[in-house]
């Protein structure tokens, strides 16, 4: 505890590197974690009191904490995360404090509600309006004045009238919590056999020590069931719990079936969110009043106190990775969390990480396998349609074979989905007089082509224009020409292929949240026959009726060469594969390939997971890269490319000699510009026990510093090379 006179080291939530020091004011008494407004420059800012200081400043220099917040200190847990993940991913602490500072409304204490109750006097007018409320309040209990008004239906008026005539009588009650807690024991998912071994051997992990369980099971085995018991089994110990998933569209169904489980809904956290909801949620978790929360990846940051679970469902999902602000894995976060708190940790996917599995084979992490599907569902049959031979005619993207699958699905009443991985119409659009190609001015992207909404959109930056009637280029009327399939061109076939069919278009550029949840609702409810997606039906859905799924390009994730390549194909065809067949109908997948004997291809066929894992994580091995490597991503971008690319060779000129570590470029980034800056990239690769975040931050301290409009961005366990 520190009191008036003594000097404290605050951190504040800005890109700072250290925290600084100030004098605790009279009538001041605050702690380690206390968060507080300091005077930083002309103005004030959020921070938190980190401790006692490490520099020495004269006291004539010295300037107050201006207030401290009436809010429990941060947790010492939460404060170590920040350091560990500011130290472990070159962030400066501040920027990850202001990960944690996200909602400051949640600082000010909560306003009261207005709420009426009867005062035992009749008013002399008794009006139909005014009996309504009277009926209404029927007991002693104040009612909140929103809940009155909706309850009889009157205006505020009313309610204004009867108090007036001494009937009501006005006060203030404390606002209700944003959440009830939820009920462990509410209603128990009945498990079978091997749901219950999986759950068993969770629980098995001790519930006040540190430990990881990688349940992997097949698509529809039933994890969701498995990991709610654990947090119903963490919520009877008292502590709180946290699940994070990869995608806000996933959230609604997910909350359906948290809520049918517990009795009541779980606190979200994402960006959807009001600033108002954010910053109830925020200070429910602080002081310990909200339980359970299912949020974004940005959710693991939230001020726990008693943190005793984290699940991560779909951990393998690259939306967990953070690649804006500061850099992180949400994965590996939480596993160091969980870690700090004590935690046991579940990671959920039917298609595991690398990195995962191989942590999973060497005993790190607890195995947890669910072999077979819920209620005795059968897997989907799998077949690749060589397109080679069994392609479509020019101008079709929908294999024959498929089509008749299709139809034969749709004959039986039943629903089929064709996928494709692409947005938008085309992914290219030229003129057919002159050639000219339309990119993107601000990057080095092909501009795509949206048909419904009459644009071309760079999916890199965001940048769109009408779609033009003439080629810019040579003036040519209606000459320009889309090349390749995107999901809306697939869509505009099917309506001619199938057209009594009731069709979906789902994708993420398809309407809001909002509108994307309650379209997925409709397929669930059987309203539509035919589903065209992209990456957003992959995951977390049941479509009871689905029988019949078409992958229209499953080479796509090969094409780009990233060392990942082979395993985000796996995964994702694995995912869509998996929602055919899902209840009790017999599910079929197809995937249309030109490379029908490549690994991954075969290991869908076959069925065979064990040999695409076995294989893959010998390639990984064999070339040193993760799990058994690390790897550390230099980004140097600057709006001229020949400064970006000079001072790139200048940065690897200072970069200090070390066994075991291997420098690559510089080169052009495949996406070599983006929002007007050209990106070079420098990659560092080392063993796994090396220390390559202690590595570059010595090479950075060496080096020349950045000037002008240069920057560099780190990216310590890069997931994506583009």
């Amino acid at each position: 505890m520190y009191g008036p006179g003594d000097i404290v080291a605050v951190m504040v939530g800005v890109a700072v590197e250290g925290p600084y020091s100030y004098r605790v004011p009279a009538n001041m008494s605050v702690t380690r974690g206390t968060v507080v407004g300091v005077p930083l420059g002309p103005r004030l800012t959020l921070g938190v009191v980190w401790g006692k200081p490490n520099d020495e400043i004269g006291h004539n220099r010295m300037r107050n904490i201006d207030f401290s917040f009436d809010v429990p200190p941060l947790s010492e847990e939460l404060l170590r995360l920040v350091e560990w993940v500011a130290r472990y991913t070159l962030a400066a602490p501040g920027q990850v404090l202001r990960g944690v500072l996200r909602s400051p409304e949640a600082l000010d204490a909560p306003k009261p509600v207005v709420a009426y109750r009867r005062t035992g006097m009749e008013p002399e007018k008794l009006t139909p309006a005014r009996l309504r409320v009277l009926d209404t309040l029927t007991d002693d209990m104040p009612w909140p004045k929103a809940a009155l008004v909706g309850a009889s239906g009157v205006s505020t008026s009313v309610l204004d009238g009867l108090e007036r005539a001494g009937a009501l009588e006005k006060l203030e009650i404390p606002a209700p919590p944003v959440v009830f807690p939820p009920d462990p024991d509410a209603a128990p998912s009945a498990l079978n056999p091997e749901q219950q071994a999986a759950l068993d051997r969770i629980l098995g992990l001790d519930p006040k020590r540190f430990g990881v369980a990688l349940l992997d099971g097949v698509t529809g085995g039933g994890k969701t069931e498995v990991f709610f018991e654990a947090v119903a089994d963490t919520l009877r110990a008292g502590r709180q719990a946290l699940i994070l998933l990869p995608e806000i569209a996933l959230t609604n169904t997910f909350i359906d079936r948290f809520t049918r489980r517990f009795g009541t809904k779980p606190a979200e956290w994402h960006s959807d969110m009001t600033p108002v909801q954010r910053a109830k949620v925020w200070r429910g978790v602080l002081d310990g009043t909200v339980r359970a929360v299912v949020g974004a990846r940005s959710a693991l940051f939230l001020p726990f106190r008693e943190l005793g679970l984290l699940v991560l469902d779909e951990e393998h999902d690259g939306a967990y990775k953070q690649s804006e602000g500061f850099t992180y894995h949400a994965r590996d976060m939480a596993i160091v969390r969980a870690q700090f708190s004590e935690a046991r940790v579940v990671l959920s996917s039917a298609t595991p990480s690398v990195e995962s599995r191989n942590n999973a084979n060497t005993g790190r992490y607890a195995h947890v396998r669910l072999e077979s599907r819920f209620a005795e569902a059968a897997m989907p049959d799998i077949t690749a349609l060589d397109m080679r031979t069994d392609g479509p005619e020019k101008g079709s993207w929908i294999a024959p074979s498929l089509a008749r699958e299709v139809f034969a699905a749709l004959d039986r009443g039943e629903q089929a989905l064709l996928f494709l991985n692409r947005r938008g119409y085309a992914p290219l659009t030229l003129c057919n007089a002159c050639g000219h190609q339309y990119k993107c001015p601000d990057c080095s992207a092909w501009m795509v082509e949206h048909r419904f909404r009459g644009v071309l959109m760079c999916h890199h930056c965001g940048h769109e224009t009408r779609t033009p009637k003439h080629c810019g280029e040579c003036g040519e009327v209606d000459s320009l020409v889309p090349v390749g399939p995107g999901i809306e061109r697939v869509a505009e076939e099917a309506a001619i292929r199938f057209p009594d069919a009731r069709r979906v278009l789902l994708s993420t550029d398809m309407g809001s949240h909002a509108q994307l949840r309650e379209r997925f609702a409709e397929v669930e409810r059987g309203e539509y026959d035919l589903i065209i997606g992209t990456q957003l039906v992959s995951k977390g859905h049941h479509f009871e009726k689905l029988s019949v799924v078409g992958v229209l390009d499953a080479d796509l994730g090969l094409a780009h060469g990233d060392p990942r390549a082979a395993e985000r194909t796996f995964q994702i065809l694995t995912q869509v594969a998996g929602r055919a067949g899902r209840a009790s109908r017999h599910g079929k997948a197809f995937l249309q390939t030109y490379h029908p004997d490549h690994p991954v291809m075969k290991a869908m066929v076959s069925g065979d997971r064990e040999a695409f894992y076995a294989q893959e994580i010998l390639a990984r091995k064999a070339g040193g890269m993760p799990p058994f490597g690390r790897l550390a991503a230099l980004i140097v971008s600057a709006s001229v490319h020949d400064h970006a690319i000079n001072f790139s060779r200048t940065l690897l000129s200072a970069a200090p000699m070390a066994d075991g570590v291997k420098l690559l470029g510089p080169a052009d980034a495949p996406v070599s510009m983006i929002r007007g800056r050209y990106r070079v990239r420098l990659l560092a690769q080392s063993a796994r026990d090396f220390d390559l975040s202690g590595y570059v931050r010595f090479w950075l301290s060496s080096a020349e510093k950045p000037k002008g409009d240069l920057k560099i961005q780190i990216d310590i366990d890069p997931m994506s090379f583009m």
